[in-house]
């Protein structure tokens, strides 16, 4: 078998499939990322959803016997959305991503790479293969860097040539010798444009992430969001952009070469109140299809309300408070009595004293006491507002 010939055969297929962007490693260990991984551990700046061991992280011939080569593989997705609905009082929505819009992408890139997969197997006889998108143990952007696919950039996003860091990676180690690929010299040279724009500091340093303060990762947790994270959460419902927003290298970037990735913009905008309300069965009909519903409704629920709170949404204090005294999970009903606080319409603390007689959970009622503390700040208001009206009376 003619390898070299072999691997353009495979470039070209790929084209054919869709593949954006096609290259090649060697199955050696990952040693820097190795390293980088373990004062990772040391330093507790892990999610808590990675797969595997370090080892098993770094070093790909542990999943294949015979590993001989990797194939990586990317594609470009939206990052801009058309038909944006509007996002105005009574009908706040909140945001999701880029990077779930549309299809769930390990369905995607699975696809591709199970294509890529069955058109080897037919060519060369006792050809096998490990695929990995995103939950396997394999570091994505550590093969695809190796693979000549981008460079690994600041804000720990691949970065390519092409579509900039909006691309979605996947790999497949192999049992055949591919010439492996010429690695991309590192471009973010000394910019540190979302280093600075990180508002929590997750970004601790070119390419080191405490995942703990990460936006993205927080937003994806199902307790109670952390006291010092919630004023920048926004309406963020899942996922966060800013650290890919700030980046030259996506500066008008923006490609549409994929149906399934095309957003959906009730979907990755959806109305934050309606989203409170939905059912278990109605959020997997509606939402199963995007990668960002993979921890379930609760998370993004969650986010909802506060999302709420931080728009002062006034609209949405009987369904909030409804929640408070109803819910069955004490972080929504805790999370709904600090928003209605927030908002802090003439009501909102009676209704939350009210539910409080009623409330057994320690955690709640500590969201309750949070959210009552908000009273002080809206009386002053009040008294601030009430003089400046007797003033403008006086003159």
């Amino acid at each position: 078998m003619a390898y070299g010939t072999l691997k353009q055969d495979i470039i070209d297929y790929a084209k054919q499939i869709g593949i954006d962007t096609i290259g090649f490693g060697s199955v050696d260990p990952f040693t820097q990322m190795k390293a980088r991984l373990k004062a990772q551990q040391e330093k507790n700046y892990q999610s808590g959803f990675e797969k595997g061991t370090i080892e098993e992280r770094t070093e790909p011939a542990l999943h294949l016997t015979g590993a001989e080569s990797i194939i990586s593989i990317a594609l470009a997705y939206p990052s801009r959305m058309r038909d944006r609905p509007e996002n105005k009082s009574g009908t706040r929505r909140g945001n999701v991503c880029r990077a779930s819009w549309g299809v769930d992408y390990h369905v995607v890139l699975n696809d591709k790479l199970n294509q890529l997969h069955a058109y080897l197997e037919e060519r060369i006889p006792g050809f096998r293969s490990k695929i990995m998108v995103d939950t396997g143990e394999l570091p994505d952007r550590a093969v695809a860097e190796r693979a000549g696919i981008g460079f690994s950039g600041k804000n720990c996003s691949i970065i390519t040539p092409e579509f900039g860091s909006y691309v979605y990676l996947g790999e497949m180690i192999t049992n055949i010798p591919l010439e492996p690929d010429t690695m991309l010299e590192d471009g973010c040279g000394d910019c540190t444009k979302c280093i600075d724009a990180c508002p929590t500091g997750a970004l601790v340093g070119p390419g080191q992430l405490n995942t703990a303060n990460c936006i993205a990762f927080l937003t994806q947790t199902k307790d109670y969001l952390p006291d010092e994270f919630r004023s920048v959460l926004g309406n963020q419902l899942y996922g966060f952009d800013t650290c890919q927003l700030v980046c030259p290298y996506n500066k008008g970037v923006d490609f549409h070469l994929h149906a399934d990735f095309e957003p959906k913009p009730d979907l990755a905008k959806p109305e934050l109140l309606s989203l409170l309300t939905i059912s278990n069965r109605e959020f997997k009909e509606t939402f199963g299809e995007m990668a960002g519903s993979w921890r379930g409704k609760k998370p993004l629920q969650r986010n909802a309300i506060l999302a709420l709170g931080h728009y002062r949404e006034v609209s949405s204090i009987e369904t909030l408070a409804t929640l408070m005294r109803k819910d069955p999970r004490p972080v929504i009903r805790g999370t709904a009595a600090f928003s209605i606080g927030k908002i802090g319409r003439e009501d909102s603390y009676a209704l939350i004293r009210e539910a409080m007689t009623k409330e057994e959970d320690e955690t709640v009622r500590l969201e309750m006491e949070k959210g009552l503390q908000f009273e002080a700040i809206y009386l002053e208001k009040g008294k601030i507002k009430a003089a400046s009206a007797q003033a403008q009376l006086e003159t």
